[in-house]
């Protein structure tokens, strides 16, 4: 049960889990974040969520919104109500784009959002926007 298992990353890398059902998303993420520096937790389904997230303790969550089963909207809230998870920043990332959807995943506990198709340089600033400084 070595937490780094997976993980190309040092041991004093930000960690971020993200949260995909798409296997091509969750491949594409996780390439690009780890290409950056970053240990990252996939995790395809929304039921396994909040104990890869207690277990990982990531300093960012990155959120699809459209998930089978369940909305990425709850499982930030489920997030945010968690004590030792309250206060992880989340970027939503999602086919979602009609009116007041980006208020509403907002209104969740998302600190940030982008509509996919994502372009890399826009989400690679956004994940560094949102993480916590280091040093």
């Amino acid at each position: 049960m070595d937490k780094s298992a997976g993980n190309t990353a040092a041991d004093n890398s930000q960690r971020i889990l993200v949260v995909e059902d798409n296997d091509l998303n969750r491949k594409l993420f996780c390439d690009v974040l780890r290409a950056g520096g970053y240990a990252v937790e996939p995790v395809a389904d929304g039921g396994e969520v909040l104990s890869a997230a207690r277990r990982f303790a990531p300093d960012l969550t990155i959120m699809d919104i459209q998930l089978p089963g369940i909305s990425g909207i709850d499982l930030i809230t489920a997030l945010k109500s968690d004590t030792a998870l309250s206060d992880t920043p989340v970027l939503a990332v999602t086919a979602y784009a009609g009116k007041g959807d980006e208020d509403r995943i907002r209104a969740a506990g998302a600190q940030d959002y982008l509509s996919k198709p994502v372009s890399i340089g826009p989400f690679m600033a956004a994940v560094r926007r949102l993480l916590p400084a280091t040093g």
